[in-house]
């Protein structure tokens, strides 16, 4: 049978038929009410329940244009109006973070049995942004340590500009001294969003609670993860496919993975850690010392030391807290 249409409304009628829409989407609303039944969820209609993943991003972007006007602000931007665009701008990203930072603080609150809209939590979030901007100068000042050791430890670099416009590993450092503020100020929903974002435009994965030294540099950076807990210092520089992560993880006596514990590998200033290195564990590299190319380390190595896949068979075993 040869269903005859006459017109495009009749077309769409159609096609919505032939899906069958209106039973897929009672369906697919009664999934979501049984999970959120299970899990106790409720929520007031009209009530955005998270923060937005894509306003984040346009946050992010914006408030790069504020850090660096001539370089990542809009292209038609001239020096003597560069005050005026990172003012206008700052005004506009900080209170749409505002209300980031307020959606996850009343998650929170309704996790936790709370209402979650009273004004001391809205006075937290004011506190929170408050804070973060204030931090923006003095990150700036970092970013421009981490940018000038991109350029001095890359020979094919040519300039500065060129290192922040271009290194997927420039990118993925502003995107984690942004995210690691806000991790820092108890927002930490928010800052794994930054710090995905940064993950899906360039594969570099630096979980915003790990502290970062100065001076970082993330040569090529494709397949880099850094967990958590790690710690590194100053003038550090890794390659790609390099991963500083856990070795183990402690359950309680229910079985349940506990979580915060530090399991990720401390590094200390001016190690050099080359591409397809991985380090796992709560261990130390040394001052000064370089991890050679597809090394597997679980063991902390002394300052000044040079470990290669043969050395780091040798390595006799230390107590550390893996």
């Amino acid at each position: 049978m040869t269903i005859k249409i006459n017109s495009e409304s009749e077309f769409h009628s159609a096609t919505a038929a032939n899906w069958e829409l209106d039973k897929i989407v009672q369906e697919l609303r009664n999934a979501r009410n049984d999970w959120r039944s299970l899990r106790g969820r409720t929520r007031e209609p009209g009530l955005r329940e998270l923060p937005s993943r894509d306003l984040l991003q346009q946050i992010i972007r914006d408030l790069c244009g504020a850090l660096f006007p001539m370089r990542l602000g809009p292209q038609e931007l001239r020096e003597e109006s560069e005050d005026y665009y990172v003012g206008h701008t700052l005004d506009a990203a900080l209170n749409q973070l505002l209300q980031q930072v307020q959606l996850e603080l009343f998650y929170v609150a309704r996790q936790q049995g709370n209402n979650g809209h009273d004004l001391a939590l809205k006075a937290q979030a004011n506190s929170i942004v408050r804070t973060f901007a204030a931090a923006l100068p003095n990150l700036r000042r970092i970013l421009d340590v981490d940018i000038q050791a991109a350029y001095q430890g890359d020979p094919a670099a040519r300039s500065v500009d060129e290192v922040l416009l271009c290194y997927p590993g420039v990118l993925a450092i502003i995107h984690h001294r942004l995210a690691h503020t806000l991790y820092q100020l108890d927002v930490p929903l928010l800052a794994r969003i930054v710090a995905e974002l940064a993950h899906s435009l360039t594969g570099i994965d630096i979980h915003p609670g790990a502290e970062i030294g100065s001076g970082f540099f993330i040569d090529h950076g494709t397949g880099v993860v850094i967990g958590e807990t790690a710690v590194i210092g100053e003038r550090v520089r890794i390659y790609q496919a390099v991963t500083l992560g856990a070795k183990t993880f402690p359950t309680d006596e229910k079985g349940h993975l506990q979580k915060g514990l530090p399991r990720h590998p401390i590094v200390e200033d001016d190690v050099v850690i080359y591409a397809g290195a991985t380090v796992l564990g709560r261990i130390t590299i040394g001052k000064g010392s370089i991890i050679g190319g597809n090394v597997w380390l679980t063991r902390s190595v002394q300052a000044g030391s040079s470990i290669t896949q043969a050395s780091s068979r040798n390595l006799v075993p230390q107590e550390a807290n893996l």
